[in-house]
């Protein structure tokens, strides 16, 4: 599978963004996905995750209420909608697929997502 994240760019605090993450290859449906994070200077984190169905959503603290994750798999597509952006937010926005069905318990272990996004930049000015 390959995964080609796009959607970044620079916006104003308070502002939104739309990020999408396109999958050729195998079947996207078969997949779990997330969205992960790397601000300057700090490690990926975390930021969302969804399940092959579209049914189950995990969110990190740090976004929870603001950020919408979905997924359309007629499409090989999942969505980062981010809205009520902070300048925190700036980072390099990766897409990643995990092969097996995540559980809230492991959806942020980076180790369990074994396809990866280049990454879309996302700038959130003050």
């Amino acid at each position: 599978v390959q995964l080609q994240a796009s959607g970044g760019g620079l916006v104003q605090a308070g502002g939104s963004l739309t990020l999408s993450c396109a999958a050729s290859g195998r079947t996207f449906s078969n997949y779990f996905m997330g969205w992960f994070r790397q601000a300057p200077g700090k490690e990926r984190e975390f930021a969302a995750a969804i399940n092959w169905s579209g049914g189950m959503t995990y969110y990190a603290d740090s976004v929870k209420g603001r950020f919408t994750i979905s997924r359309d798999n007629a499409k090989n597509t999942v969505y980062l909608q981010m809205n009520s952006l902070k300048p925190e937010d700036t980072a390099v926005y990766y897409c990643a697929g995990a092969v097996l069905d995540l559980v809230a318990r492991t959806v942020a272990r980076e180790d369990l997502y074994v396809f990866w996004g280049q990454g879309t930049q996302v700038t959130v000015s003050s």
